[in-house]
């Protein structure tokens, strides 16, 4: 089933600091479970979720190094946490602080969870920025993979101009938000 191409219509939900946007997924990345937090802030049916990959709510904005890292992290069994902008099936984008885990029965990892967080308004004025930097520098390249190196070159360059971990970065910006 092919996903309608949704256009960002530069309208910014929100939702409430005290709710929870969780989902669960399949090892492939399909949605096995929504919340009704979910279905709500990403205004499409629960029906039209589950048995989807996760990326229908990708935002055109978000870099691809962000999901590469994401992947890398969670099927190696690690948690990550990462400032995700994400697309309503109205258009309407949402930001969120997510906390995304391998789910692991009898030593087997059989899915994943992601529990996602309104960020802080002045953590996504902070991240903004550098997720544009990233996306510039993927769409610098005509080559898929070209452009993902060239993400992940300038991401480490980041870090590294920071001396900080990825996880350390994202609880820079985050500061007590996340905790």
């Amino acid at each position: 089933m092919r996903a309608p191409v949704i256009s960002p219509t530069g309208v910014n939900r929100t939702f409430g600091r005290d709710e929870v946007i969780v989902s669960k997924t399949d090892l492939q990345g399909k949605l096995t479970y929504v919340n009704d937090v979910f279905v709500r802030v990403s205004r499409f049916s629960e029906e039209d979720l589950i048995g989807r990959p996760h990326n229908v709510i990708r935002h055109p904005d978000m870099p691809r190094v962000v999901f590469w890292l994401l992947w890398k992290e969670i099927t190696a069994g690690n948690e990550i946490f990462a400032f995700v902008k994400n697309l309503s099936s109205d258009g309407a984008h949402y930001w969120v602080l997510a906390h995304v885990t391998p789910t692991i029965i009898d030593g087997r990892t059989i899915g994943y969870h992601s529990n996602r967080r309104a960020p802080d308004p002045a953590s996504v004025a902070a991240i903004t920025p550098i997720y544009e930097a990233l996306l510039g520098a993927e769409r610098a390249c005509t080559r898929p993979h070209d452009a993902l190196q060239a993400s992940q070159q300038l991401l480490d360059q980041v870090l590294a101009d920071r001396s900080v971990t990825y996880d350390e970065f994202v609880w820079s910006i985050a500061g007590k938000e996340g905790r």
